[in-house]
């Protein structure tokens, strides 16, 4: 497992695909801090962007077997014009458009669907120039993201690798002409809105994303809020998604889906995360929470780390 990894309406950052990235890995045990002292340092750091390398040895993720980053940008490679939709703070395209990787299927995973992961391989790798790129740019690449910090990180990292940033709420409408792109990806939107990716996709062109699943990270969820009804615990499960991309036209070729481990390893991680990830726990503050931050503290110091579990598919969908 690696550090977490996020982005978009998800909890998670980078994915590298490793098979290693599957089996927990032992985080070497700190001197005690204070509850006070993580807490603070936890509020303290800023929660723009999708790079969770700060959880580095605080918090872990396994990444799933098929690697999406690296299988994105195979299919950047083949494409004419993309567009990648809630691009958070830009870090995953730039991840995909600056990898080593050839022009090619998507990699079969080596190991089969499970439970949420630990600590994996790093996060994403720092962008390179566009001279440096690995495989052929797409001539055209067009991003949206909604929330205006995002937009301007993501403005900063994509700028330079020739993409252009479109500030868009992520409930709107796609601000492009009906059969613009011939690829559309997305790494955990909030929620994909099925009828305007088939409506900007040109015939043959394909969707494909990476989705956070039904009760991801619920055992954090569930410390804080308890029991949550059925209802919630199955929003975004991919067979509903199936259904609602077909209802929009789109022929599904490929869904996969996996669980895998996550591990905090101090309170302070923990509340940096629900800062971030804030539709984890609604309304998230350390006053309103701190009881229950003191019990998970306790627990983590007396046990070793929380263990919860994310939820992940992967979409590969073909507009006829």
């Amino acid at each position: 497992m690696g550090p977490m990894v996020h982005n978009g309406g998800s909890e998670s950052p980078g994915d590298d695909g490793s098979a290693s990235a599957r089996t927990p890995a032992r985080t070497p045990r700190r001197a005690p801090r204070s509850f006070d002292d993580l807490v603070t340092e936890g509020a303290a750091v800023p929660t723009d962007g999708w790079d969770f390398s700060w959880f580095e040895g605080r918090a872990a993720e396994a990444r799933p077997s098929w690697g999406y980053a690296r299988a994105m940008a195979g299919r950047l490679a083949r494409a004419d014009a993309v567009l990648d939709v809630q691009t958070g703070g830009g870090e995953v395209l730039a991840e995909a458009l600056t990898h080593t990787a050839a022009p090619g299927p998507t990699a079969t995973p080596t190991t089969a669907p499970a439970p949420n992961p630990v600590p994996s391989a790093p996060g994403p790798t720092a962008p390179r120039t566009p001279s440096t790129l690995a495989a052929p740019a797409p001539a055209l690449v067009v991003a949206t993201e909604g929330w205006g910090p995002n937009v301007r990180r993501a403005t900063r990292l994509l700028g330079p690798l020739g993409v252009a940033v479109v500030a868009s709420p992520e409930d709107a409408p796609l601000p492009f002409a009906d059969g613009a792109f011939d690829l559309v990806v997305s790494r955990h939107p909030v929620r994909p809105h099925w009828d305007e990716i088939a409506r900007v996709l040109r015939p043959g062109g394909r969707y494909f994303a990476q989705h956070v699943g039904p009760a991801s990270v619920f055992e954090l969820v569930e410390f804080f809020l308890g029991p949550q009804p059925d209802a919630v615990r199955s929003a975004r499960h991919p067979d509903r998604e199936r259904a609602d991309a077909e209802a929009a036209g789109l022929d599904v070729v490929e869904l996969r889906a996996e669980r895998l481990r996550m591990e905090f390893h101090d309170i302070g991680a923990v509340v940096h995360f629900l800062r971030k990830v804030v539709w984890m726990v609604p309304g998230f503050t350390v006053t309103e929470y701190e009881e229950r931050l003191r019990a998970l503290h306790a627990r983590i110091e007396s046990d070793g780390p929380f263990v919860a579990h994310s939820t992940r598919h992967l979409f590969d969908a073909r507009k006829p």
